[in-house]
């Protein structure tokens, strides 16, 4: 099998400014789990369908198995590892916990990266807003209704947070 020559990738990831030599097909998913080990990012359906791969791309969320790792260079990339504040969970996770949003837990880093871009630009969604924001993402346990009130949740404790 012929080997590919490798590239330098730079980017900001959860705060860390990084450097990793990948190859040209490395697929950003790759890089974030098997280049820089963090494994919150799941890889669930290799079709980009289920959304599990989710992460925010320069304040965008974005399925990273879509995603070559070439086109993260020099881009700010948070994964769910990057959610954890210096007090312990961020206020997603804790309103994930608090409204049973999750059971298997195999999407919902994906859900909280949706969930994550939305409030940053969309303070107050609602119900349609927070639909329209998780129409990427898909899930086989919940029912999705306690995911939509783990976001209403977390917006107003958000709200309360920057008051």
């Amino acid at each position: 099998m012929a080997e590919y020559p490798t590239m330098r990738v730079a980017l900001k990831l959860n705060g860390h400014q990084l450097q990793f030599e990948v190859e040209p097909r490395t697929l950003l998913v790759e890089l974030i789990r098997e280049n820089a080990g963090l494994t919150g990012t799941h890889v669930g359906c290799d079709t980009s369908y289920c959304g599990a791969c989710t992460v925010v791309v320069d304040g965008r969320s974005a399925k990273s198995c879509t995603v070559l790792a070439l086109q993260a260079d020099g881009a700010e990339v948070t994964t769910v590892e990057g959610l954890e504040t210096p007090d312990g969970l961020h206020v997603l996770q804790q309103s994930f916990a608090e409204n049973h949003a999750l059971q298997c837990g195999f999407c919902t880093p994906g859900f909280l990266m949706s969930a994550l871009a939305l409030l940053s630009v969309n303070a107050d969604p609602d119900e349609a807003a927070i639909r329209k924001a998780f129409s990427g993402n898909t899930c086989r346990c919940t029912g999705y209704l306690p995911i939509i009130a783990a976001v209403k949740a977390a917006a107003v404790k958000l709200k309360e947070t920057v008051q």
